[in-house]
């Protein structure tokens, strides 16, 4: 009997492999880490087939009570009722490598694509949570009187750059459920400038290791996919659970394979993940034709055409700061 080589092929684990790039991808990404991002038990593929989860909701009732009078009749009034709608992402990362590129490289490619495959995913989620952010807070921003929005970036000189003060005014678009903000979302060089003024603070575990900064004690998240407009940032304030998360499960979510004949023999990891990642309170509303293909684009998730909202302002715990720094 001819020897048989062990192939990758041989040894891969889809059931493990994929549950390591769940558990990491939530470990490496700092909105899960912030408590901004959480898991929502109902967010997930629905078996009966679809492209979005419909989620109707009772809406809070806020009817004065009426006088008690023993010649009145009291009158029964009802509950109004809204629905929400999050769209779905079914996105694929795929890497490859041929066996002399390791050979000549001294190190096998694909042990590192492995590695990093969970912090890609990571960044994968990080993008399409901005593009989403774009569009669906361009939407708020966009009704005829704008909610959870403060644009200062057109004002005269310094009150132009994000501070502690403009913080404040930005939080203030919530009123009195302003206290369920926890994190900030800013680009790196917005928190440069905000570390500049004094404004971030870095917290240290017991030993002394940096955990993470804050900016008016909230958890900040730095990341340059929030890359400024014509000089325009755009930081966000979050409160807890703001971005609502859930996955589903694709019929075969990780694939390692090889061809024995393309460049001298070549292997390849392909990993597939289904997921929604909606901004609570916001409805996806697609215009016409909207998504082109079978799920949404970032650019299409950044259209504030496509959104629109259905939950009063104060429990859309998210604000956009439009601003300009110095």
């Amino acid at each position: 009997m001819a020897d048989t080589p062990t192939k990758i092929a041989d040894v891969f684990v889809p059931e493990q492999h994929n549950a390591y790039i769940r558990e990491n991808t939530t470990r490496v990404n700092a909105f899960y880490q912030s408590g901004i991002m959480t898991d929502v038990p109902d967010l997930v593929f629905p078996k009966s087939g679809g492209k979005g989860v419909d989620m109707p909701f009772w809406k809070a009732l806020g009817e004065r009570a009426q006088l008690l009078d023993d010649d009145d009749t009291l009158e029964i009034r009802k509950i109004q009722s809204g629905e929400d709608r999050a769209v779905m992402h079914a996105r694929a990362l795929v890497y490859g490598a041929t066996d002399l590129s390791g050979e000549l490289a001294g190190d096998d490619p694909m042990d590192a694509i492995n590695a990093g495959i969970n912090e890609n995913w990571s960044y994968e989620f990080n993008m399409v949570t901005f593009s989403t952010l774009k569009g669906a807070m361009g939407a708020l921003a966009a009704e005829s009187e704008p909610v959870n929005t403060l644009n200062i970036n057109t004002a005269s000189g310094a009150a132009a750059y994000l501070d502690g003060e403009s913080f404040i005014d930005a939080a203030q678009t919530l009123g009195d459920a302003k206290g369920g903000i926890v994190g900030v979302g800013m680009h790196s060089a917005t928190n440069a400038w905000l570390a500049k003024q004094g404004l971030i603070a870095t917290i240290r575990d017991a030993d002394g290791e940096i955990m993470y900064e804050t900016f008016m004690d909230k958890r900040v998240v730095i990341d340059d996919a929030l890359a400024p407009a014509t000089g325009v940032y755009s930081t966000y304030l979050f409160g807890a659970g703001a971005i609502g998360f859930g996955e589903g499960a694709p019929k075969t979510p990780s694939a390692v394979d090889r061809d024995e004949l393309k460049n001298g023999g070549e292997e390849f990891l392909v990993s597939r993940r289904h997921f929604v990642m909606h901004p609570r309170g916001i409805k996806w509303n697609p215009i016409s034709g909207v998504p082109a293909k079978t799920t949404p684009s970032d650019a299409e998730l950044a259209n504030p055409a496509n959104w629109a909202r259905v939950w009063d302002p104060k429990n859309i715990r998210i604000i956009q700061v439009k601003h300009l720094i110095g």
